[in-house]
């Protein structure tokens, strides 16, 4: 796998997303659904720092306790200052895959799950990648579902038909 051409489809797909979601009002923005975390903000919110989170242990950082990020899922920003943050936070991302040399090296953390119990999780530099990425798209799921109830009109965002080259041909 590709991490940046995989990263620039999932900066590609999101730009999609956002263009569906940039007509919509602050009131179904945050109108609350029984998909994922509830709300477009807040599944939106919730892939974003969990994209920074991802990044963050890449490179080897401390990751402070959740209740002290100062982005978090239950208090979605504005939408456009989401967009804003997250193509901020995109540029950010991208170089840091691009100065990854090894993928398979090891990661190691410490987080203390939901029964307060502290955890070391192993990890390689590929598995912080892969879980970015199909987390993301997990959640565009998501995401999708709700903007079509919103009635927007949702097209496919396959990888292939984004980033396979095509060309007609002439029998």
């Amino acid at each position: 796998m590709n991490a940046l051409r995989t990263y620039d489809y999932l900066t590609l797909a999101r730009a999609r997303v956002f263009g569906w979601a940039r007509p919509l009002t602050p009131e179904q923005y945050g109108r609350e659904f029984p998909i994922g975390p509830g709300t477009l903000g807040k599944v939106l919110t919730h892939t974003m720092i969990s994209e920074w989170y991802y990044i963050e242990r890449l490179l080897g950082r401390e990751v402070p306790p959740y209740a002290a990020w100062p982005i978090r899922d239950e208090t979605p920003p504005a939408f456009p200052d989401l967009v804003s943050i997250w193509t901020e936070q995109a540029k950010a991302t991208r170089a840091t895959l691009a100065g990854v040399r090894d993928w398979d090296a090891p990661v190691r953390y410490r987080v203390t799950d939901d029964s307060g119990r502290l955890m070391e999780v192993r990890a390689s530099a590929g598995d912080l990648f892969t879980q970015l990425a199909l987390h993301e798209v997990h959640h565009r799921a998501q995401a999708m579902n709700i903007l079509r109830q919103l009635g927007a009109k949702v097209e496919e965002i396959d990888f292939n038909s984004m980033m396979y080259d095509r060309k007609e041909v002439s029998v």
